[in-house]
């Protein structure tokens, strides 16, 4: 079969040289062209923090952290991702000290399966830094204030993207509201 009859598939059916960089790990690895960064994090890694929800972009459950971004890691291919610093839910706790909205979940009860929970944690983290650079949201009022004021109408703006099929919503804004204020406290 020659390549302009296979549709594309004799390149796909390749793998090709991945380095990626996760948690502060590099990991060599052999992939095809169209895997994408969760099947690479979960499958190739074997981090199995970051969930596969819809596998469509409208859930959030894939959620990482890319150079510090939020992404949905279903939509992403792993190739595209070397020389970036992917970080998933196992990567952002300081060595046994849980993360700030790790602990926050925790207390405020803002999970209940806790299967949205890693993708809820990466995006709130991201979020944290989108607020502070002064990034308005679609309910933010004054777009060319740089002060904005973090509002429980701000919280679920911009976690909008992040579902929860059990209801958890009050605990994940009561837990993002508890972590953002103790860092704001700092």
């Amino acid at each position: 079969m020659s390549e302009t009859n296979s549709g594309g598939r004799e390149f796909a059916d390749r793998t090709v040289p991945v380095i990626l960089q996760i948690n502060g790990i590099k990991h060599e690895l052999q992939l095809e062209p169209r895997v994408s960064l969760l099947d690479a994090l979960r499958e190739y890694v074997g981090l199995t923090g970051t969930k596969k929800g819809c596998n469509q972009g409208a859930c959030g459950a894939c959620t990482v952290l890319v150079d510090n971004e939020r992404i949905n890691s279903c939509f992403a291919l792993a190739v595209q991702y070397q020389d970036r610093e992917i970080t998933t839910i196992e990567g952002v706790a300081h060595s046994d000290q849980l993360h700030a909205l790790q602990a926050a979940f925790i207390e405020c009860d803002g999970f209940q399966c806790g299967y949205c929970t890693p993708g809820q944690i990466c995006s709130a983290i991201a979020m944290f830094e989108e607020f502070k650079q002064g990034a308005p949201s679609a309910v933010t009022e004054h777009l060319a204030e740089t002060e904005i004021e973090f509002s429980e109408a701000e919280i679920k703006e911009r976690m909008s993207g992040n579902l929860c099929r059990c209801g958890a919503y009050v605990g994940i804004v009561e837990a993002i509201r508890e972590a953002f204020d103790k860092e704001a406290a700092r």
